[in-house]
C-alpha cells in the first residue's frame, strides 16, 4: 500500500498529512483528486469519516440542552487531540487506524 508516487506529483505523506489539514473538506478534496495512492486515499477516507462524525454528534449535541451542550464542548478537544496525531501518524508514513473508523476506511478504499 506505500507507493510512493502520487497523482499529484505530491511526496505521498504530506499529501497524507494535507488530507486531515482541513478536517472532512480535505478529505473529500484527495479522494476526488488522488486515484493512485492507496496510502493518501486511506488517510482522506479515515478524515472524512472521522471529522464529519464529529461534526454532526457536536451539532447535534449542541442542540440538546445542558447535557448536550457539556458533550458538544468535550467534542472540541477530542477534535483537535485527534487531528493533531492524525496529521502526525500521516506525515510519519504509518497508516495509523483509529478503532472502527480506521477499519471502514480501509474497507471503502478497497472497493473502491
Amino acid at each position: 500500500m506505500n507507493n510512493k508516487t502520487t497523482a499529484l506529483g505530491i511526496d505521498q505523506n504530506l499529501e497524507a498529512l494535507l488530507c486531515y489539514a482541513g478536517i472532512w473538506l480535505t478529505g473529500i478534496l484527495f479522494l476526488v483528486l488522488e486515484k493512485e495512492n492507496d496510502y493518501v486515499r486511506f488517510h482522506a477516507m479515515q478524515s472524512l469519516v472521522t471529522f464529519l462524525a464529529l461534526f454532526i454528534l457536536g451539532t447535534v449535541f449542541g442542540i440538546i440542552p445542558i447535557i448536550g451542550w457539556i458533550l458538544s464542548i468535550l467534542i472540541t478537544p477530542l477534535g483537535i487531540v485527534l487531528w493533531l496525531i492524525l496529521m502526525y501518524k500521516a506525515y510519519s508514513g504509518e497508516e495509523w487506524k483509529l478503532p472502527i473508523v480506521g477499519d471502514f476506511a480501509s474497507e471503502q478504499i478497497h472497493k473502491m
